[in-house]
């Protein structure tokens, strides 16, 4: 009888102890688990998961298993997915706003990508807070280059390249050096470039090596000519659901992905450029003329950026240039 009592008043407070409520979110990106933007990402999960004592998990869906790239901005903003980490240039035909870390030569180093960001935050968060999405932080790709197996001394060599297009700006460029644009997303780099879909393209050293673009080119021309961002988003809604406290843990955790994964690429930098040296690949530093003829591409885009932006593309540009 005594050992009925007791269990009866264990039910009794458990019944009488508050649910623990657990949230749980799924995360879509397109890169692979070993790539650093990816790994960055389950840090910033892990760091919410114990910041928040358990009361959010995320669960983060790699190598486009989710959602394909393009699929995953429209996934957030229709709450299929809770958080996405999107390429912000992939969206450039959608608003150009997204496409301005896509301009060649604008920003080609990490302090001037920075000024561009901070120059272009409020704008972003505006953009997608009208869109029923909240921007959490932004990470950026190491520097742009060429990958080919032909020699460049100036853009009319690039003429009749298959030409990887992963953004409107690298359709873009294709077509004001005369290369065939064919859209590839970075999970099937390989692929492409195996089959022949493909035999150059404009990217980090990161995707060349996450692609092993060096099974099938052998020359990478670091052109350093711009540097795009990542940015991680959250559906409002679902941002709203969290209470205060969870919330604040998130915002926290965002802003430590931000110094972290900016640090990160600068570091990753040099480390992806060394390990496509030792798989054979030839890093070659860009001749006068062809810097300068990339130079005169940029100059062209951004001209025709500010033409679609207006006055709010100038006073960005003035701010970013004033900074």
């Amino acid at each position: 009888m005594k050992r009925l009592s007791v269990f009866a008043a264990a039910l009794v407070l458990t019944l009488a102890l508050p649910a623990f409520a657990q949230t749980k979110w799924d995360m879509a990106t397109a890169y692979p688990a070993n790539n650093f933007h990816t790994e960055n990402i389950q840090q910033f999960a892990g760091d919410i998961d114990r910041a928040s004592g358990g009361k959010l998990k995320i669960t983060v869906h790699s190598n486009a298993s989710l959602f394909k790239a393009p699929e995953i901005k429209r996934a957030v903003q229709g709450g299929q997915a809770q958080l996405g980490e999107i390429l912000l240039v992939n969206f450039e035909n959608e608003d150009p706003l997204y496409g301005i870390d896509g301009v060649p030569f604008l920003a080609s180093s990490y302090a001037e990508s920075l000024k561009l960001y901070k120059a272009s935050r409020k704008a972003l968060d505006d953009k997608l807070a009208k869109q029923g999405m909240k921007l959490l932080f932004t990470v950026p790709w190491p520097p742009q280059g060429i990958f080919t197996n032909r020699t460049l001394n100036g853009v009319g060599d690039m003429k009749g390249m298959k030409w990887r297009a992963y953004s409107p700006a690298t359709s873009k460029i294709a077509e004001l050096v005369g290369a065939q644009p064919v859209t590839v997303q970075a999970a099937e780099v390989s692929q492409a470039l195996a089959t022949g879909v493909i035999d150059s393209y404009m990217s980090s050293g990161a995707t060349g090596f996450d692609s092993k673009t060096f099974e099938h080119i052998k020359i990478f021309y670091d052109t350093q000519a711009w540097i795009p961002k990542n940015a991680i988003i959250v559906n409002q809604k679902a941002f709203d659901a969290l209470d205060k406290p969870t919330q604040a843990a998130l915002v926290k955790a965002a802003a430590d992905a931000e110094t972290r994964g900016w640090k990160l690429s600068e570091e990753k930098n040099a480390w992806y450029v060394e390990q496509l040296k030792a798989k054979g690949m030839r890093i070659v530093k860009p001749s006068e003329q062809l810097t300068a003829d990339l130079r005169k591409v940029g100059n062209l885009m951004l001209a025709e950026w500010q033409r679609k932006t207006g006055d709010e593309g100038r006073k960005l540009i003035e701010a970013y240039r004033a900074m």
